[in-house]
């Protein structure tokens, strides 16, 4: 069984809708396929009916935006409460803030010569996007002929400490994980070592986590070299949580992370369904593993 718990629809910053995401699932091989769109539950319904449809089953997910002693971290969330009011007020918080700063970095790259980086140009290419983000100004830089490719526009203009880069709000790491938590959901921390997580989320850190509600890490990722997946391992033995891999699909928006990529072991899917069940979740999961 092949199974792939974290992918992106244009929903966020993929560039497939959610059927379409589906029906590349089924063409990679997949029996199970995760949609965990970015602090947004947009695209579920459109991903379940063609799931049904397609014969495959469908995670419904979210990837959430959160802080931890001032580093970004990513939290997916499996099978929460879409309803769940805590859950929904914390998103829109979430939402609002990374839709308030893309003005504003739009006018640092006006400043910085790039004429048409303007809301309008921008409003072209995120016609069905839940929430806009870097990754759709990013896409606007490399349709202006700015820079080649998402990875440069990060690189050159909108990473943080870039000269079109501006903060925003992202929820607090420990309070996310009770509110997941709250909402039936399963959190697992995304790529935990990727970009500059290594110093951040140590073995005392996950320690920690864990006792605040973390259920997994997200082992195999590209963002890991073998070295840091074998660590995790251990850490993850060790406090007993769930190992997932996945590709962290964003269609042709992320270069090599085709579905499939990385794969979840099957009993460590068990593991998630069986806790979503344990806290009481009503978003069950779509088709048959």
């Amino acid at each position: 069984m092949r199974i792939d718990l974290h992918a992106h629809s244009r929903v966020s910053d993929g560039t497939e809708a959610p059927a379409q995401l589906v029906r590349s699932a089924v063409a990679a091989g997949l029996d199970v396929v995760a949609l965990t769109d970015h602090d947004n539950t947009a695209g579920w319904a459109e991903a379940a009916a063609e799931a049904d449809a397609a014969g495959i089953a469908l995670v419904r997910g979210i990837e959430v935006s959160t802080r931890y002693r001032g580093f970004g971290v990513h939290l997916l969330a499996y099978l929460p409460d879409a309803a769940d009011p805590g859950l929904v007020a914390e998103l829109g918080r979430i939402v609002d803030g990374r839709e308030d700063r893309v003005p504003m970095m739009l006018d640092r790259l006006r400043r910085l010569g790039i004429a048409g980086a303007t809301e309008d140009a921008l409003a072209e290419i995120t016609v069905d996007a839940a929430a806009t983000g870097r990754p759709h100004v990013a896409d606007l830089l490399v349709r202006l002929g700015a820079v080649r490719d998402r990875d440069e526009a990060f690189t050159r203009y909108l990473a943080q400490g870039r000269p079109a880069y501006v903060d925003r709000y992202a929820a607090e790491l420990v309070r996310m994980l009770d509110i997941v938590t709250r909402a039936g959901g399963v959190p697992v921390v995304a790529h935990p070592w990727g970009r500059a997580g290594v110093g951040v989320l140590d073995e005392k850190t996950f320690a920690r986590l864990k006792e605040a509600g973390l259920y997994g890490i997200e082992v195999d990722h590209l963002d890991h070299n073998r070295t840091q997946r074998a660590r995790l391992r251990v850490v993850a033995e060790r406090l007993d949580l769930v190992v997932t891999g996945s590709s962290d699909y964003h269609g042709t928006g992320k270069v090599g992370h085709h579905l499939g990529v990385e794969t979840t072991a099957p009993d460590q899917l068990e593991r998630i369904l069986a806790r979503a069940d344990e806290l009481g979740s009503p978003t069950a999961l779509v088709g048959a593993a």
